[in-house]
């Protein structure tokens, strides 16, 4: 049974690392320290089986009107035992209790699965820009 935790204390960043910067299409590459940086600004929602990571997310958010939700990644040997639908469930949890407005998700895959949790399409991309920053 998959348990989720947001104690950051509890990730093995060890495996976070490695997931995101190898296997992560939009981390690959992503030094360990960037890593660190993210989780210790964020709020991290960790799937555990027996105590080991298998997945992960994270919430960007001032906890009052807006959220971002990236970096959802699940363990290749783990996927589709329902850990993205466990994880899902508690960031859903969370992002409710907080009551922000607008969580933005940015996905190339498991539209399914987030559209089970409410999101949707922009229905006005056109008034959303992006700063990007190339160090």
């Amino acid at each position: 049974m998959v348990t989720v935790s947001t104690d950051a204390a509890l990730l093995d960043l060890d495996t976070l690392h490695r997931w995101l910067s190898t296997d992560a299409y939009w981390a690959i590459g992503r030094p360990r320290e960037v890593v660190e940086r993210a989780v210790a600004g964020s709020l991290n929602f960790g799937a555990y089986d027996d105590g080991r990571l298998v997945g992960y997310a994270r919430v960007v958010t001032d906890g009052a009107t807006f959220a971002w939700l990236c970096d959802v990644y699940v363990d290749p040997a783990a996927r589709g035992a329902g850990v993205g639908i466990s994880l899902m469930e508690a960031v859903d949890a969370a992002l409710t209790e907080l009551q922000v407005r607008r969580t933005l998700l940015a996905t190339a895959d498991a539209h399914g699965l987030y559209a089970k949790f409410g999101f949707e399409p922009m229905a006005e991309p056109e008034r959303w820009m992006l700063r990007t920053f190339a160090p």
